[in-house]
């Protein structure tokens, strides 16, 4: 065999082997517990991603982390030290997501996560660049929040929200724009995702006598306090966040959520966006793909905020795998230090829920296209207006 043919050779031979490697996703949702509306959700979702993507085979694991964090860092280390993935989908959660990062910065594994509260990905450090966010900021959901009370005159507002850190992380974005919208926050009361009781805080949220509530759940525990406030008498408007937009809070909350206003991604509304929106055509088409599958909830706005973050997962790990493709083949160190880098570099790509272009420091990469106004109306979620 000349020369010629023996690189020739060799290199069919690695070219072959890298076309026939297998690309591994592990993925941890809370498919039980407090949170199993919203990993149920994301589940669905992933159940519609492809079994191959960029001419490689994908094989998908996914654990359910009970709405643990505990449980959750168990998932990560086996995912990554028994099952070698290659990049690793989800938490749900942000204490979840939080109590992962060691798992992925040490093995050097990206994540990305479907837990919404900028901490995990900010600030910018070591651990944190492994690690990339599909839902929007906090702060994105409260500017448009915090315009509609301005705009429908609230002066007063009370908030309740989860003690934990998504309720924490809502607490800190909304407390500063109200304060910058002149909106007087007259109460703040705190529960757990598993309380069976909020009568207590809902009686100090309503003796402050607010124009408007916030609630600051995601989920089925966020219909709760919404409940109790209806059951004693509450008249003001009431607020929810983008973590409500499942079909499971619509059947749970019934006539007493009716006339909720909520900001939320703009997938939630798909079909109801204005024409002119920029991300219309891949929301519509990812609400038409899901609901062909999933009919049972075409008359419940099937397509929730959850599911599609974990849609725009896959349209960003499809993004990125070619590009690592090039660099290394799956299942190596290198492939992976390649995909993170891949996905960093994203630029312009449109997601059901948005524009995403990310930066070296910023691993959401989303914009003021990302959210719209809603609320409840005959049992459905309406687009209000945004976007």
């Amino acid at each position: 065999m000349s020369k010629f043919q023996t690189v020739l050779f060799l290199a069919l031979a690695v070219a072959s082997t890298q076309a026939a490697a297998q690309i591994k996703v592990g993925v941890d949702l809370s498919m039980t517990g407090p949170a199993a509306a919203i990993g149920a959700a994301s589940k669905k979702a992933i159940l519609l991603w492809p079994k191959e993507i960029a001419g490689q085979s994908v094989e998908y694991i996914i654990l359910d982390d009970a709405s643990d964090p505990g449980n959750a860092v168990r998932n990560a280390r086996k995912l990554i030290t028994e099952d070698k993935v290659d990049v690793l989908v989800g938490p749900n959660l942000t204490s979840a997501a939080l109590a992962m990062l060691d798992s992925v910065a040490d093995s050097a594994t990206p994540m990305i996560t479907l837990a919404a509260a900028v901490s995990i990905v900010s600030p910018m450090d070591e651990k944190r660049k492994w690690v990339f966010k599909m839902p929007q900021n906090d702060t994105h959901m409260a500017t448009i929040l915090t315009q509609n009370m301005a705009d429908r005159g609230v002066k007063r507002v009370a908030f309740i929200g989860f003690s934990d850190a998504y309720g924490e992380g809502w607490w800190n974005e909304f407390s500063k724009l109200a304060e910058i919208r002149t909106i007087k926050i007259v109460a703040n009361e705190r529960y757990a995702r598993t309380d069976a009781s909020v009568t207590g805080q809902v009686l100090k949220l309503m003796s402050a006598q607010p124009d408007a509530i916030l609630i600051a759940g995601a989920g089925t525990p966020a219909v709760l306090p919404q409940k109790t406030l209806v059951e004693r008498g509450y008249k003001g408007q009431i607020y929810q966040t983008h973590g409500i937009a499942s079909a499971e809070f619509l059947k749970l909350g019934g006539k007493d959520i009716e006339g909720t206003l909520f900001p939320t991604g703009p997938a939630v509304v798909a079909t109801q966006l204005p024409l002119n929106n920029p991300v219309r055509k891949v929301a519509v088409e990812f609400s038409q793909k899901y609901q062909a599958v999933y009919v049972d909830e075409r008359g419940m706005n099937g397509v929730t905020q959850f599911a599609a973050d974990a849609w725009g997962a896959y349209l960003l790990v499809a993004h990125a795998i070619p590009d690592a493709l090039k660099v290394a083949r799956p299942g190596t160190k290198a492939f992976r230090v390649a995909l993170r880098t891949s996905l960093e570099n994203t630029h312009d790509l449109v997601i059901p829920q948005g524009v995403v272009s990310m930066s070296t420091t910023d691993h959401v990469g989303l914009d003021q296209r990302s959210r719209v106004m809603a609320k409840i109306q005959g049992g459905k979620f309406v687009y209000a207006y945004g976007g």
